[in-house]
């Protein structure tokens, strides 16, 4: 069901509140670009300065505007177990595909801890449930046999692993013995994510180029590896620009200067720095010229 590239969208705001029609619009060019899901109030999408209420809203929003095309995949996590138990019945009821949880951020769990925060969500709420490994942003790392302890829970369905350690993700990989489907949440390393036995990405730069991310991913499905050296290699500039700041500060970025929507970050997110914004106007020039360049 969840496969492919999975979009972790941004949320657009206009004077401190969530800008629905511009989230709308969002969501419509990201199925227009052929991304098989979209993950909204992720990460990228600033859920940690989102109000429960807001939270839920752009839930709803994102399944109401893809009225079935393709899954939605609800961002529920949280620091706080029973905050995220209450998202997660949110996102069930208001009709998300699947929750994706990270891992306690701040609090710094131990394994144990971190094995029993996922298990208490998925005891609560049955809906396919997608960990999320990113230590750089939980100070925390979810060590292979937590993940397979996990992967013997029916509704824990796949990790996204932002780690972009293929020694750990083989491990990990190895202990879940194919139970569980594993995403890639580092758009750098999709191509030997995939190779490997990845099933996709979350990722952040589809946001602006969800038709070359796909190509990528298609063509690493396929067994077309020139395309999806091509595409990796095309996408390679335009991935480190949108990660020369906290992410979704660039990503945002990017999105105002195509004319999407308003940059508007939440505190404590500010803005990038012109010199930054001078480069990402280039990158983005050039990753234009590129891509019309290898696709005839």
């Amino acid at each position: 069901m969840f496969h492919g590239v999975m979009t972790a969208l941004v949320t657009p705001f206009k004077n401190n509140q969530v800008d629905e029609e511009a989230f709308r619009a969002h969501i419509e060019r990201q199925v227009e670009g052929g991304v098989d899901g979209i993950v909204p109030a992720g990460s990228t999408g600033e859920a940690a300065t989102l109000s429960v209420v807001e939270h839920k809203r752009v839930i709803q929003i994102a399944v109401e505007q893809v009225a079935g095309r393709i899954p939605v995949i609800a961002g529920t996590g949280s620091n706080n177990t029973a905050e995220s138990i209450e998202l997660t019945k949110a996102a069930k009821s208001l009709g998300a595909d699947a929750s994706l949880l990270i891992s306690p951020y701040y609090v710094k769990p131990m394994q144990e801890g971190i094995y029993q925060h996922y298990k208490a969500i998925a005891d609560a709420v049955h809906i396919p449930q997608i960990l999320y490994n990113v230590p750089g942003r939980t100070a925390s790392n979810m060590e292979p046999e937590t993940v397979a302890r996990l992967s013997h829970v029916s509704n824990i369905i796949a990790i996204k692993d932002a780690t972009a350690d293929m020694a750990q993700l083989t491990r990990t990989m190895m202990a879940c013995d194919n139970r569980i489907l594993f995403y890639s949440g580092d758009d750098a390393s999709v191509l030997p994510f995939m190779t490997i036995g990845g099933a996709g990405v979350i990722s952040v730069v589809s946001n602006i180029a969800p038709k070359t991310m796909k190509a990528l991913v298609d063509a690493v499905v396929t067994k077309d590896f020139e395309t999806a050296k091509a595409m990796h290699f095309a996408l390679q500039h335009l991935t480190d620009a949108m990660f020369v700041a906290s992410n979704p500060i660039p990503v945002k970025k990017a999105c105002e200067l195509l004319g999407w929507m308003r940059g508007d970050l939440r505190l404590p997110l500010t803005e990038q720095s012109a010199e930054n914004t001078t480069g990402l106007q280039q990158v983005m020039a050039d990753f234009k010229s590129d891509v019309e360049t290898l696709r005839g």
